[in-house]
């Protein structure tokens, strides 16, 4: 039976970082995230003539609609333990149903829009009618609840749509019933849960342990980064070691780190102190879970770039690989643009050039290979890095100063 609900409540400075629980549930998203990352390459390798230009562009649209379902469950349970105490028997259960349904989404996502549709519906929505569900259960008797209560209700109202598509539905026509559902539970976050009778509530007035929130959102990142790590090493050992491969080795490599710099400093290295600054900590926080899902994907996109020019680094590179290694880097940067704004009230120029540039180098690059086309982009990220160190060169560390 549950207990005293003010017992889910945060206490203390053990609960302002992430639990051991939470970390070991990020791993489940690598796995996951390498899936997104090889169905990607997939698609661009399997038909990548301009000829099938819509071909490309279905299976685009799809790897992204895969990776918002995974960020989906991530940031529900990310703002679970964010919002409660994380070392709680019952929000661990949350986390551990969660890990669990995470891995199964995973085992389904090379395809999920075939003949694996069924596993990836099934880890998706065990883990997103399981948490609301939980927690009204651990919530009786707190004003808490009837949040809880109409996220379970749109959970479950959305299920019948993810369950139909399994059902009624094939490999061409699934995204009509999974894009609608996945699209109201993103617009129901924001809008406070609107249910009929029940009302709605404000995101900005939820409480939460901002600089917990934080912390998950950077390692989070840390895991995408990781991520192009790992394919960025397998694919270079597994595809040979010829000298062109090896310098787009070292090209994707010296990006990585690139992309760690841009990020940390200095936005990411004091989002907790933006969060703690803001006179509405939930609504700052939720806007950077949008800045984040913008820059991991931006992030997952360059893994996949990485992937095409380390396997073949030389000779023409179809125009969807030439988008594909340039887009990562310039959706990163339009994230991070946005996350700078959310942390200091403002945006360098620097990354407004540099997204102007990399949209530039796509009908500059069309002739190019693979090699040039990621060496060009790395290019454009060393220009930001030089321009961050060199405004910040003799000055001290400038504080936050969240707009919102």
């Amino acid at each position: 039976m549950p207990g005293d609900p003010t017992k889910l409540l945060p206490k203390g400075e053990a609960t302002g970082r992430a639990s051991f629980l939470e970390l070991f549930f990020d791993l489940a998203f690598v796995f996951a995230l390498t899936q997104v990352v090889s169905r990607g390459v997939e698609s661009l390798t399997v038909a990548p003539g301009v000829h099938d230009f819509g071909i490309n562009v279905v299976s685009a649209a799809k790897a992204i609609f895969l990776l918002l379902a995974l960020w989906a469950v991530w940031q529900g349970t990310a703002w679970t333990t964010s919002r409660y105490d994380p070392y709680q028997p019952m929000v661990q259960l949350v986390v551990l149903i969660a890990l669990v349904a995470s891995m199964v989404m995973g085992v389904g996502i090379p395809r999920a829009f075939r003949d694996a549709a069924a596993t990836f519906v099934a880890g998706y929505v065990i883990a997103q009618v399981s948490r609301p569900l939980l927690l009204v259960i651990a919530l009786r008797g707190d004003e808490r609840q009837r949040l809880k209560m109409r996220m379970l209700i749109t959970y479950s109202a959305t299920a019948v749509l993810w369950i139909l598509g399994v059902l009624f539905a094939w490999s061409g026509t699934r995204l009509f019933f999974w894009g609608p559902a996945l699209a109201i539970e993103y617009l129901a976050g924001r809008f406070g849960w609107p249910v009929p009778g029940l009302g709605r509530s404000a995101p900005a007035q939820w409480s939460i342990a901002g600089a917990h929130l934080a912390e998950r959102y950077q390692q989070f990142f840390l895991v995408a980064l990781g991520e192009v790590v790992l394919v960025t090493g397998l694919t270079y050992v597994s595809e040979g070691r010829s000298l062109a491969s090896t310098v787009a080795f070292a090209v994707a490599v010296g990006k990585s780190i690139l992309i760690w710099r841009i990020y940390f400093y200095r936005a990411g290295q004091i989002l907790a102190e933006a969060v703690q600054a803001s006179p509405a900590p939930a609504r700052i926080g939720r806007s950077a879970a949008d800045s984040h899902m913008i820059m991991i994907a931006g992030v997952i996109t360059m893994a996949i770039g990485y992937e095409l020019a380390i396997a073949r680094p030389l000779g023409h590179a179809p125009a969807v690989w030439t988008a594909a290694i340039l887009a990562g880097p310039a959706v990163y940067m339009v994230g991070r643009s946005r996350f700078e704004h959310e942390v200091f009230g403002r945006v360098s120029p620097s990354r407004l050039v540099a997204i102007g540039a990399l949209v530039l180098l796509f009908p500059a690059l069309l002739w190019a290979s693979p090699l040039v086309v990621l060496a060009a982009a790395g290019v454009v990220l060393a220009g930001v890095a030089l321009a961050d160190a060199r405004r910040a060169w003799g000055k001290p560390p400038e504080p936050p100063a969240p707009p919102i």
